[in-house]
């Protein structure tokens, strides 16, 4: 009998956190061999009403890049996925952004349709990176999940840890999932332009700024499907581009 979705999630999970506890696998986009972009057809993008959120910015006296009060997409607040706050004194200030750089997580794939099940996973990855990598906090600022969902990681105003040697006024947005073997839902990649536009917009970063992983380094990051998204994307005739022409 084939088991549930949930029965599969749980399964992973827990091979998964095995892994974990050896340090066999550490939650992030790793540096490896790249891999070539292989030849996806392109992104399709149904009309969808989507809400507003507000989202809220960590309090302090300082000016500091912030994620703007409204968005296009669901956002969710740090404390729905983790009660953990970053070790802020092993942190350097953001300052501002001036590059944006786009991850997979490179994990097993499970599926993740509740917000319970994307907390959990974006858990596993802030404790493998505190615990088995010794940073601070989660290395990504900003999440997209398989559903479009958006949450907040990292706080804006730290710097991420997640390009090494590139991390200053670079903002890490991860997408859940592994895009190496699976492709990314037309929810996320909607999401991911929209989310990239608002932030391109928000900090004045040009989108030739906006990046993936395997731009900066060799890497599969962040899998050649999503790489293709991002090449489609912001190529001349590209969502991401067409939006950011839009006034």
């Amino acid at each position: 009998m084939t088991p549930e979705p949930h029965q599969n999630r749980r399964a992973i999970l827990a091979q998964a956190l095995g892994l974990l506890a050896t340090g066999s696998l550490l939650g992030s986009c790793t540096t490896s061999r790249r891999s070539p972009s292989a030849a996806l057809p392109g992104p399709v993008w149904p009309h969808e009403n989507v809400t507003e959120s507000p989202a809220p910015v960590a309090d302090s006296s300082r000016a500091r890049p912030t994620l703007p009060t409204k968005a296009r997409f669901s956002v969710h607040a740090r404390n729905e996925w983790t009660r953990a706050q970053p070790n802020v004194p092993d942190t350097n200030p953001m300052v501002r952004v001036e590059h944006i750089t786009v991850h997979h997580d490179g994990m097993p794939p499970t599926v993740i349709r509740t917000q319970q099940e994307a907390a959990e996973r974006l858990e596993m990855i802030r404790v493998s990176h505190v615990e088995h990598r010794g940073w601070a906090d989660i290395g990504y600022h900003l999440i997209v999940d398989p559903q479009g969902r958006v949450w907040l990681g990292r706080p804006i105003h730290l710097q991420g840890a997640h390009v090494r040697d590139h991390n200053p006024r670079n903002l890490g947005v991860l997408v859940m999932g592994n895009f190496e073997i699976e492709r990314p839902t037309p929810q996320a990649t909607r999401t991911l332009d929209a989310l990239l536009a608002h932030q391109s917009r928000t900090h004045g970063v040009p989108l030739n700024r906006i990046h993936t992983h395997r731009e900066w380094a060799s890497t599969a990051c962040p899998g050649r499907s999503l790489q293709a998204h991002m090449d489609a994307t912001r190529s001349s005739s590209g969502n991401l581009r067409n939006m950011l022409v839009r006034v």
